[in-house]
């Protein structure tokens, strides 16, 4: 199996999992997406036969929700959100800095809000939330990143 395959078994057991039931869904993907981090055009086929749905639902699906990402990430995620008032704060900014700062290893994603706009900008790391990141507090926290891999 290549780095960019999932295996059909673990695909099964999340779906027997949620008693095979087409309105879990939602649930389904999650579940994927926290083993796996994507969910790759075999699954989608696999999930339409599994759960007797058109594989049109379930990539429709897929591509509504942004948690839902269809090539394999980085090692690590870092998401900068872009609501109002973050980019009051210079998000976009940040934005462009991280665009250069990140390495190939790390998966660089656009959010409309992290819940912490009395601190914004806000950044998401590896699903932890920094507040009031400024350019110099990012490199900061990738230069973390980088030390512990």
């Amino acid at each position: 199996m290549s780095a960019n395959s999932i295996d059909k078994a673990s695909v099964s057991d999340i779906v027997d999992r949620f008693g095979s039931r087409p309105e879990m869904l939602v649930q389904i993907l999650q579940s994927i997406v926290q083993v796996h981090g994507w969910i790759s055009e075999d699954v989608i086929r696999q999930l339409a036969s599994d759960l007797n749905l058109s594989r049109a639902d379930v990539h429709g699906v897929v591509e509504y929700y942004h948690d839902f990402r269809t090539s394999p990430p980085g090692k690590h995620i870092v998401k900068v959100c872009q609501a109002e008032a973050c980019q009051a704060m210079g998000s976009r900014e940040l934005t462009s800095h991280a665009e250069q700062a990140v390495g190939k290893d790390t998966t660089l994603e656009d959010v409309y809000c992290l819940g912490n706009c009395a601190c914004a900008p806000a950044v998401m790391v590896n699903g932890r939330t920094h507040g009031r990141v400024d350019a110099e507090r990012f490199d900061t926290l990738i230069g973390a990143l980088e030390g512990r891999d």
